[in-house]
């Protein structure tokens, strides 16, 4: 059975200054994210803030992260003031990542900037930004997809596939996620 072509990596090409910094800065981020960040104590909270805002990050007063977060370009990461990243969060910020004040992000979640156009052979790569709003929470094992929008208030429930924008103040659970009540009733 003979199957056309629709994918060749061979010739893939990542955009320029796609990254936003240069390799270097990229590699030199990859190193301390190894060996400073993801081996530092649970409790250096500071610390870790200290280093993402030494790439670059936006990072509010009071914000928690914890040492096993994986961060992609941190150059093009925000967090508002008391918000919470948890264990094994993947922030993939081949886009921008902007993360509102008081907002929880639960262990495991994955907040994906970055898709293919699988339609073209190329395979080319795009960066869509992500924006989780204000006093949301995200509870454990929850994905995000490119471009969406997460207005203030919205609790997304565990292992739930965000696929498209969610309004404020509502309770949304599934793959993929629906709208199940408001916050407040």
């Amino acid at each position: 059975m003979k199957t056309n072509k629709v994918q060749d990596l061979s010739i893939y090409k990542t955009p320029k200054n796609f990254r936003g910094k240069s390799k270097v800065i990229v590699q030199l981020w990859w190193i301390i994210h190894a060996i400073f960040f993801k081996l530092s104590p649970q409790v250096f909270y500071g610390w870790r803030r200290f280093l993402l805002r030494s790439f670059g990050a936006k990072i509010g007063k009071g914000v928690i992260i914890r040492p096993s977060v994986q961060i992609t370009y941190p150059w093009k990461i925000s967090i508002g003031d008391y918000s919470w990243i948890g264990d094994e969060v993947v922030l993939y910020s081949l886009g921008n990542i902007s993360i509102g004040s008081n907002t929880v992000i639960s262990q495991r979640s994955y907040i994906c900037t970055g898709t293919h156009n699988f339609s073209k052979i190329d395979f080319p790569i795009s960066a869509k930004p992500i924006v989780i709003k204000d006093q949301c929470w995200l509870a454990t094992d929850v994905f995000v997809s490119p471009g969406i929008t997460i207005e203030e208030g919205v609790v997304v429930g565990a292992r739930s596939t965000v696929v498209k924008n969610l309004e404020s103040f509502s309770v949304y659970v599934g793959s993929p996620t629906k709208k199940i009540k408001d916050r407040f009733d």
